[in-house]
C-alpha cells in the first residue's frame, strides 16, 4: 500500500488526501478483485507508455480513477461510468481544471469497452493518443506474470457471482480479444502482445476444461469432415462414370482417361483437403482454391462438351455421372477453403473432440452416402431419361372405334411402320398403341388409323415390350437398357419412371399390374412402380397368378420335393393371405372371367384339361365345374368374352387330317354352355377373340386371304383385300380386328 501511494508523487498538487481516498478504495476489505496489485500493475505499464500521450496527466489521473467505483458483479461499463462521475465530483475540490476532468472522465468511460476488439492500429477511423496509452496500460494485466494473471482472473470470475455464467461470459470475452488486435499502440504490441496471448490462450483452454462445451467447434468438424468425405465420394462417382459410356451408342474413339484422371485427383485431394480445412495457413487457402479452380473448370468443360441428342445420338450415362462427381469436388474444395478461412478469423483456438465434432464426423459421411443414393444416382439417371427422350404430335380429341364387321372390307390403314405389325398391338383409352423398333412407341387413333403420338428414345434400338394399364389410360413400355417407362395413353408423355431394381421383372398381369422375378418373388405394384408388397412362396418353387378387382389367386407348385401344389389368394392392395389350398394336382391357363378365375384340370398325361373350374377367388369356394368332352384333343384355348368363357377346341383327333375347330361359350354366372359351333378351320391356326366373343382367325384360300369368323350366329368365311399379309397373326382391340399389311397396321370394317 505504501508503494502504491508513493506512485501519486503529488500527482496533483496538495492532493495527499485525495490519493489515501483512492489507495483506500482499492485495498478496501469488501473489494474481492481489481485490488491494489491490478491498479499496480496498470500503474507500471502506463509508465513505459506515457511518453506516447499528448497529456500525461490526465492519463494517470483516468488509470488512478478507472476502477475506483467497482461493485461485485457489475459490468466494467458500470465500474467505468460510476468512477467517472467520482472523478468529476472530487478533482473539482484539489483546483483540477474542468477541461482537464472532462478528459479525465472521457478517459475512464473508454475502459468500460475493453472486451471489444480495438480498431487496426495501422489505419484508425481517430486518434486518440491519450485514450490508446490509457487502454494499453489497463489491458497489460494480460501480459502479466502467468501465476500473477492466473490469480486476477480467478478473482474477476468469482467476482462475478454465478460461476457458469461467469465461465461463459469470459470464454466469450477471451475469444473476442484473441480475434483482434490485443493492444493500440505499437510500442505495446511488440512489448506486451506476445506474453498477453499466450496468457490468454491458455487462459481459454482452462476454461475449455472447465466449462461444459459439448458442441463447439462442430461447424469446423462438419467442414472438414465434409472436405474429405465428398472428395472420396466424387473419386467414387468418377469410377461409376468410367464404366458408362459418354453417348449412346458409343464411339469407337471415345476417351475413358478424363473419368481415371479425375477419380486419381478426387482420392488424392481428400487427404490433402482434409489438412488445408484444418490449417490456418495462406498455402492451405490457396491448395484449397487450386482444387477448386481445377473442379470449375472441369465443370464447364464437361458441361460445354456433353453431346447434342438426336434421333441417333444420346447421352450416355457417363455424362451426368461426370458433372456430379465435379459437382462433388467442386463442395469438397469449397468446405475445406471455407473451414480454413474460419479457422482463422473466427476460431483460432478448438478444444478437443467432443460430442459435437464425433457427431459431426458421424453424421457428414452418412449425409454424404445419402447424397449419392437419393440425389446423385436419382438425378443421373432423371437427366438420361429426360435428355433422351422425345414425344412428337400434338394429339386431338381421341376418335371413337367403331366396331369391326368384318365384310371384307378396310377402315383404315396406318402409315408405314416398318418392323411391326398388327399382332403387337394395345388398346388403350386413347387409341391402338404399337412398339417399333429402335426405342419407338406410337399411339394410331382407333377411328382413323392417324398417328396420335409417337415417343421414341436415342438410348434404346431395340423394340420396346409394351402393355395397357390403370384401365388404359397409361401405357408401361419395357426399353432394353433403360426399364420400365410409364407414358400417358393419351398424350405421350412420360408419367414415371420404374426404379433400377424393377428392370430384370416381367409383367404377369397389367390390370391390376402384377410383376414377377425369376427368383420365384410375386409383386404387387403400382402403374408408378411404387411396390405395395412381396409375395415369396419359397425355395425350389414354381409361381403363376392372376388377378381379379380385389384378389391375387397365385399357383405355387414345387420342383425340389414331393410337398404338394398349392392355390394362395391375396389381397389386392395388402398382400395379406387371405387363404392356401393344396392339392396333388397343377391347375393350368388360369383365366379371369366376370370376377371369377377359371383354371383347367389336368387329365392326366394328356395336354386337354379334365374340366374347367370356375373359383371364387376371395373364399377360394368352387362356383362351378365343366367336363370338358373326352373327344377333345386340341390346344384348348381359354379366353374371356364379357360374361362368357370362350373355349376354343377340335372334336376328334389332333392330326393333320383334323381340320375342324370347335368354340364353346360358358356363362361364367352359371357354368352354362351358352352355344357352341363347330367351323371347317384348322385347329392349328392362331386365333383372336373379341370382346363380343367372336373368334377370328385367317387362311390362305384358293382367291386371297380369307378371314374366319367363328360366332354365336355360326361360321362364316370372308375375302380380305389384297395387301394384308395372311402369314401374320390378326389382333382383337375390343371389337376392332386389326391385321398387318406389309409396313402398315390395318383396321377391318
Amino acid at each position: 500500500m505504501v508503494e502504491l501511494r508513493a506512485r501519486w508523487d503529488d500527482l496533483v498538487p496538495g492532493s495527499a488526501s485525495l490519493a489515501d481516498e483512492l489507495v483506500g478504495r482499492y485495498v478496501e476489505r469488501t473489494r474481492r478483485a481489481y485490488r491494489d496489485h491490478y491498479l499496480g500493475t496498470v500503474l507500471t505499464a502506463l509508465d513505459s507508455l506515457i511518453q506516447l500521450s499528448t497529456d500525461p496527466t490526465s492519463v494517470r489521473l483516468a488509470a488512478w480513477f478507472h476502477r475506483a467505483v467497482h461493485e461485485p458483479g457489475g459490468t466494467p461499463a458500470e465500474d467505468a461510468e460510476a468512477s467517472a462521475r467520482l472523478a468529476e465530483r472530487l478533482l473539482p475540490e484539489y483546483g483540477v481544471p474542468s477541461i482537464r476532468i472532462a478528459e479525465v472522465a472521457r478517459l475512464i468511460r473508454l475502459t468500460g469497452e475493453l472486451a471489444a476488439p480495438p480498431p487496426d492500429a495501422y489505419a484508425p477511423p481517430r486518434r486518440d493518443a491519450n485514450g490508446d496509452v490509457l487502454l494499453d496500460a489497463v489491458n497489460a494485466t494480460l501480459a502479466a506474470d502467468p501465476s500473477r494473471y492466473a490469480v486476477h482472473t480467478a478473482e474477476v470470475r468469482r467476482d462475478a457471482g454465478d460461476r457458469k455464467a461467469a465461465l461463459e461470459h469470459r470464454y466469450d470475452e477471451v475469444r473476442e480479444l484473441l480475434a483482434g488486435h490485443l493492444y493500440r499502440t505499437q510500442l505495446a504490441r511488440q512489448r506486451l502482445g506476445p506474453v498477453a496471448r499466450l496468457n490468454l490462450e491458455s487462459e481459454l483452454s482452462g476454461l475449455d476444461s472447465e466449462l461444459p462445451a459439448p458442441w463447439r467447434g462442430w461447424q469446423q468438424a462438419a467442414l472438414t469432415a465434409t472436405a474429405t468425405f465428398t472428395a472420396i465420394a466424387a473419386a467414387v462417382v468418377a469410377i461409376a462414370a468410367s464404366g458408362a459410356s459418354w453417348q449412346i451408342p458409343a464411339a469407337q474413339d471415345e476417351a475413358g482417361w478424363p473419368t481415371v484422371a479425375l477419380a486419381v485427383v478426387s482420392f488424392f485431394s481428400a487427404p490433402v483437403l482434409f489438412r488445408c480445412a484444418r490449417s490456418a495457413s495462406q498455402r492451405a487457402r490457396l491448395i484449397a482454391g487450386a482444387v477448386l479452380a481445377i473442379a470449375v473448370t472441369g465443370l464447364l468443360v464437361a458441361w460445354a462438351q456433353a453431346p447434342r441428342t438426336n434421333v441417333a445420338v444420346g447421352v450416355g450415362l457417363r455424362v451426368p455421372l461426370l458433372i456430379s462427381a465435379l459437382i462433388l469436388l467442386v463442395l469438397a474444395s469449397t468446405s475445406a477453403l471455407v473451414a480454413s478461412l474460419l479457422r482463422t478469423k473466427t476460431a483460432r483456438y478448438l478444444p478437443a473432440r467432443n460430442l459435437g465434432q464425433q457427431l459431426a464426423w458421424l453424421a457428414v459421411p452418412a449425409v454424404v452416402a445419402l447424397i449419392l443414393l437419393l440425389i446423385v444416382q436419382p438425378l443421373s439417371r432423371s437427366y438420361v431419361l429426360s435428355s433422351n427422350e422425345r414425344v412428337e404430335g400434338s394429339p386431338q380429341e381421341a376418335g371413337k372405334a367403331v366396331p369391326s364387321v368384318l365384310d371384307g372390307g378396310v377402315a383404315w390403314v396406318s402409315d408405314s411402320v416398318v418392323g411391326t405389325g398388327a399382332e403387337e398391338a394395345i388398346g388403350t383409352r386413347y387409341g391402338i398403341a404399337i412398339p417399333r423398333p429402335n426405342g419407338v412407341v406410337e399411339m394410331l387413333d382407333a377411328a382413323t388409323g392417324e398417328l396420335r403420338w409417337r415417343y421414341s428414345r436415342s438410348d434404346s434400338d431395340e423394340k420396346p415390350v409394351i402393355v395397357a394399364t390403370d384401365n388404359g389410360a397409361y401405357v408401361l413400355a419395357l426399353f432394353a437398357d433403360v426399364g420400365y417407362l410409364l407414358l400417358d395413353a393419351n398424350t405421350g408423355h412420360r408419367k414415371a419412371a420404374w426404379p433400377g431394381n424393377t428392370r430384370d421383372r416381367f409383367v404377369l398381369q397389367a390390370q391390376p399390374l402384377l410383376t414377377a422375378e425369376r427368383s420365384g418373388k410375386l409383386h404387387g405394384v403400382d402403374p408408378t412402380g411404387h411396390q405395395r408388397w412381396t409375395y415369396e412362396p419359397g425355395d425350389c418353387t414354381s409361381l403363376g397368378a392372376v388377378a381379379t378387382a380385389e384378389t391375387v389367386l397365385t399357383f405355387v407348385s414345387h420342383t425340389c420335393d414331393d410337398r404338394p401344389d398349392q392355390m394362395t389368394a391375396l389381397d389386392v392392395q395388402s398382400g395379406k393371405k387371405l387363404w392356401t389350398r393344396t392339392s396333388t394336382d397343377t391347375y393350368r391357363r388360369p383365366v379371369v372371367v366376370a370376377g371369377l378365375v377359371v383354371v383347367a384340370e389336368p387329365g392326366g398325361d394328356s395336354d386337354v384339361p379334365a374340366a374347367l373350374t370356375a373359383i371364387e377367388p376371395r373364399t377360394g369356394d368352387i362356383r362351378w365345374r365343366w367336363d370338358v368332352p373326352r373327344t377333345w384333343s386340341c390346344r384348348t384355348l381359354l379366353n374371356a368374352a364379357g360374361k362368357y368363357l370362350v373355349v376354343v377346341d377340335c372334336p376328334g383327333p389332333s392330326s393333320l387330317e383334323n381340320r375342324t375347330s370347335v368354340v364353346t361359350a360358358i356363362d361364367a354366372n352359371t357354368g352354362l354352355t351358352a352355344w357352341q359351333t363347330k367351323a371347317p378351320v384348322s385347329p392349328r391356326v392362331k386365333v383372336t377373340v373379341t370382346a363380343d366373343g367372336r373368334v377370328i382367325s385367317l387362311s390362305r384360300g384358293a382367291t386371297g386371304c380369307m378371314a374366319n369368323i367363328i360366332s354365336r350366329a355360326g361360321y362364316r368365311q370372308v375375302r380380305l383385300p389384297t395387301g394384308i399379309q395372311c402369314g401374320r397373326d390378326p389382333r382383337a382391340v375390343g371389337n376392332v380386328v386389326l391385321a398387318s399389311g406389309t409396313e402398315s397396321v390395318i383396321a377391318l370394317r
